[in-house]
């Protein structure tokens, strides 16, 4: 087994979530995996697109991450889209608890990482979607701070 076929640092962002809600407090939760999960994010084949938390009796559960299947995994290979289960402090958990029953709020997955230590973490947000002219707005905030850079660069 080499160790090249393995990025050593793998980001793997949520980019439909950052233009769909805005971000209102984030935290960093650990993740519980099995079997060839681990491998399987080491080569970057993650989709966080849809993914999404929220609260099954006291557990946080993340839904909707879809782990691609080990390429060299045996018939032990995990399934691909199944919940996993978030790992926080207890006083974290329970503030998300309190503001996702809020009207609004929903628990969006931001970001997937690998910390220092080698274990995978999730950047979670306690999120409030955005309204059609906000979306309209952040695109042209966009379009202006680019336009910007190009007439510093000439």
């Amino acid at each position: 087994m080499s160790k090249e076929r393995f990025a050593k640092n793998i980001s793997i962002s949520n980019k439909r979530a950052k233009f769909e809600y805005s971000f209102i407090d984030t935290y960093i939760a650990g993740i519980v995996l099995s079997g060839t999960e681990i491998k399987s994010i080491r080569q970057g084949n993650v989709n966080l697109q849809d993914a999404f938390c929220v609260f099954v009796g006291e557990k946080l559960v993340a839904k909707a991450i879809n782990i691609s299947a080990y390429k060299e995994g045996t018939h032990f290979n995990h399934e691909s889209k199944r919940d996993r289960i978030l790992l926080l402090k207890k006083q974290e958990m329970r503030k998300l608890m309190e503001k996702s029953e809020e009207k609004g709020l929903t628990i969006t997955v931001s970001k997937l990482f690998i910390n220092d230590r080698g274990f995978a973490k999730l950047e979670i947000a306690l999120a409030k979607g955005k309204k059609l002219y906000d979306k309209r707005e952040d695109i042209k905030s966009r379009d202006v701070d680019r336009d910007m850079r190009r007439e510093l660069g000439k």
